[in-house]
């Protein structure tokens, strides 16, 4: 019998992007062996086990030759258990069990139990852009998750439960029902949080307003127990919703990472909270086969690093080129990956070792603690940060008050001011005041002769870096959109100012 070469189009996750793989396998006489090549990882290589044992219990033979697998292009890491179905279905194939006219324009994604049933794999909805992207006609996936991959408009979806199924159908059987992408869900409950349950701290709320109106970074800093934590897990209640090309890329990210569990959109902005003890690869990304780090699941939504100065300090310095350019690359043997890292930053800490440095309870620190303790924070990093806030202790008659505002009053303010921004930042990769850089600053945005010569002189003062001269008049321009005006006037500014420079930096300037 003369060797047989058959090909199966899938899809390889490469950080976050899709990369076509073609599955060629060829059966030839020799001695049984299953060989797969193409630089596949350990995952991979085990599917020679899986493939065959699927095959066999499936109803089908197994051919009993020599088979070689290649996965190409053969420079590209391959990961996972997502191709085991295109191996599969090549070995059929190859062996003249299927036909190979059906799988012409369609490719073929996902995992094969050992009974032969289809299940879903990391990164459905990032295979599907591909397969529409590389001009395929179809996709070819499990049922578990076909709503996913539904969601990429313009390409057909095939669901199928098992290796039986999935012949029948290159056999010329009828295709099954078309999947709907199901509803939007979100990735977690903070949005039943309200602010109408917080009592007192008038300016960390209003400092939560403008962030959430504008993007801006944010840090909180006070005594123990003071609201900190409290204050920022109400943020996402506050932020508008995702449009449905954020919530692709959001989907996409989590998709890749593992943590999208159903088959609709995202529906909410994400909020993480790593733990303290996270490494520089887990926040930003990377890894021997990079992955996104905590920086990329928060796109489009809000970092929140609770206990900032416990972190280690290489973890936060990491930080500070994907805060300034919106994304991070990371390089691994030759070959650059980039993971975007569009968030807002929400930290909180104390202001010393003990919590108390600056509130009315006497500090147990000596100059040498908080001299270490001010050191875990650099400068570059905090020069990063629009808004830097002190939450104090309310009183006891502001624990008995009723809150102020409710999350949705708050809310429709915030959607106000978004809105301002989108007509201002029409044509500019910006999507929020935060995210303008110094052209969009200087172009879009009006100031009033007195506001910009209040922002002049703490410059000249030394209160303000350049980098800082252009985050106050962002802020600046989000408090007027709050406000709803047009122009930058000098409150604006000094409000701005005073959320941005600490006591002693107020004082300087």
């Amino acid at each position: 019998m003369a060797a047989v070469l058959a090909r199966v189009v899938t899809f390889a996750i490469d950080g976050i992007e899709p990369r076509r793989v073609c599955v060629e396998v060829d059966v030839r006489a020799g001695l049984p062996a299953f060989r797969i090549v193409g630089l596949a990882d350990a995952s991979i290589r085990e599917a020679r086990e899986r493939v065959r044992a699927a095959l066999l219990n499936s109803g089908f033979e197994f051919p009993a030759r020599r088979i070689t697998a290649n996965l190409a292009p053969a420079h590209l890491p391959k990961v996972g258990p997502g191709f085991d179905a295109a191996l599969a279905v090549a070995v059929l194939v190859a062996s003249g069990q299927c036909p190979a006219e059906a799988l012409e324009r369609r490719a073929v994604f996902g995992e094969l139990s050992l009974g032969g049933e289809l299940r879903a794999c990391r990164g459905l909805l990032a295979v599907a852009e591909g397969a529409r992207r590389c001009g395929l006609a179809g996709l070819v996936v499990p049922c578990e998750r076909a709503g996913e991959a539904a969601l990429v408009e313009g390409l057909e979806v095939v669901p199928v439960a098992d290796l039986r199924a999935l012949a029948n159908l290159l056999a010329g059987g009828p295709l099954p029902p078309a999947p709907e992408p199901e509803p939007p869900h979100d990735v977690g409950d903070d949005k039943r949080l309200d602010l109408a349950d917080v009592r007192g701290h008038e300016l960390p709320l209003r400092a939560l307003e403008i962030a959430a109106a504008g993007g801006h970074n944010l840090l909180f800093e006070g005594p123990p127990g003071a609201g900190k934590t409290m204050l920022a897990r109400r943020l996402p209640a506050l932020l508008p919703p995702l449009t449905r090309s954020e919530a692709i890329e959001v989907t996409r990210i989590h998709s890749v990472a593992g943590l999208h569990r159903h088959g609709g959109l995202v529906g909410g902005r994400p909020f993480r909270a790593p733990h303290h003890t996270i490494s520089a690869s887990g926040l930003v990304g990377g890894g021997q086969l990079p992955a996104p780090g905590e920086a990329s699941l928060a796109h489009h939504g809000v970092l929140f690093l609770d206990e900032l100065t416990e972190f280690q300090r290489p973890s936060l310095e990491a930080l500070r080129q994907p805060i300034e350019d919106g994304h991070v690359t990371v390089v691994r043997s030759q070959r650059a990956i980039c993971f975007p890292t569009r968030f807002a930053l929400v930290a909180a800490t104390n202001p010393c070792p003990c919590g108390f440095a600056g509130s009315e309870r006497a500090c147990a620190c000596g100059e040498p603690a908080l001299a270490r303790h001010r050191r875990r924070l650099s400068g570059p990093l905090l020069d990063r940060l629009d808004l830097l806030v002190t939450v104090g202790r309310v009183s006891a008659a502001e624990l008995e008050q009723p809150g102020r505002e409710s999350s949705a009053r708050v809310r429709e303010r915030v959607l106000a001011a978004r809105e301002r921004q989108r007509r201002r930042l029409a044509g500019t990769p910006a999507g929020c005041n935060a995210q303008m850089d110094a052209r969009a600053v200087r172009s879009r945005v009006r100031v009033s002769a007195e506001a910009a010569r209040a922002v002049a002189f703490t410059y000249e003062r030394g209160g303000l870096s350049a980098r800082g001269h252009d985050r106050v008049l962002r802020v600046a321009c989000t408090v007027a959109d709050l406000a709803g005006r047009e122009r930058v006037e000098l409150d604006d500014v000094l409000q701005a100012l005073a959320l941005r420079l600490r006591l002693g930096e107020q004082e300087a300037a």
